[in-house]
């Protein structure tokens, strides 16, 4: 892998997706925005090419739900960008909270759309060009919910085992390939996730981060790039963290307990 990558980032237009642009622009990475929101990844690209250079990021809108608008994403790269080093499958998404039977057709069907069938449409759009260069890694964004279940949460669960899945059967899929494979698999981050998950409830959102002390998306980010920087040889299969408040995947410290946890 070069020194300096090239790197394809879904769901880039806020939370864990743009600190990831972020993060590997400030080491010198060049990184193609892709997200629905033109307007956030404007905002964004504009930051990073008048602080770090013009040509550091590249906007490329895209729905990662529509198979056919990722392939021609993809191949409609301009010259010096087409060559994607690193793809970080990173959009995903929860709806509502609710029992399993009482989760309506339209959530399931998002939550599968966006975090199974959105990596899946990566995959097909970006594993043959590194097949065809002899090079490159993909990293997608899973969670400890791929490691459990939890009330409220099963079908958003379900669909994060099956990123998982998708992710250790690529690895076995391109065994004896030079292409690396990796999930990063992060606990509580405090981003826009419970925002989306309750329709925009503020106060019930907040309440999730309330009195305790989360992940947030740089440290997410910190994990991506170094699975992409890791030495050539090396191939983080999955790195999971949580911030130390959680325990057991859906126990989390607050108030006075978290205040010990944190040493304050």
């Amino acid at each position: 892998m070069p020194d300096s990558l090239t790197v394809f980032i879904t769901g880039a237009s806020a939370g864990i997706g743009a600190a990831c642009a972020r993060a590997f622009a400030a080491r010198g990475d060049r990184v193609v925005l892709a997200a629905r929101s033109t307007d956030a990844l404007e905002s964004l690209a504009a930051d990073l090419n008048g602080a770090l250079g013009a040509g550091t990021a590249l906007v490329v809108p895209l729905d990662v739900t529509d198979a056919q608008a990722h392939l021609d994403a993809v191949a409609g790269l301009p010259d010096g960008w087409a060559e994607v080093d690193v793809a970080v499958l990173n959009a995903g998404l929860s709806k509502g909270l609710d029992p399993v039977w009482k989760n309506t057709v339209e959530d399931v069907d998002r939550m599968v759309d966006v975090n199974v069938k959105g990596v899946i449409n990566g995959l097909r759009a970006l594993v043959p060009g590194m097949l065809d260069r002899g090079r490159g890694h993909v990293i997608t964004l899973a969670s400890t919910a791929g490691h459990t279940v939890y009330p409220g949460g099963v079908v958003y669960c379900a669909t994060k085992h099956a990123v998982r899945a998708l992710t250790d059967g690529l690895k076995v899929d391109l065994h004896g390939t030079p292409i690396r494979v990796s999930a990063v698999s992060p606990g509580m981050v405090e981003t826009d996730f419970s925002l989306v998950r309750f329709d925009g409830d503020r106060e019930r959102a907040d309440a999730v981060y309330a009195d305790t002390t989360p992940l947030s998306a740089e440290d997410v980010a910190d994990a991506v790039v170094y699975c992409a920087h890791a030495p050539a040889h090396v191939n983080v299969q999955e790195l999971l963290l949580t911030p130390r408040v959680q325990s057991g995947f859906t126990m989390i410290a607050r108030g006075e307990a978290a205040d010990r946890v944190e040493g304050r």
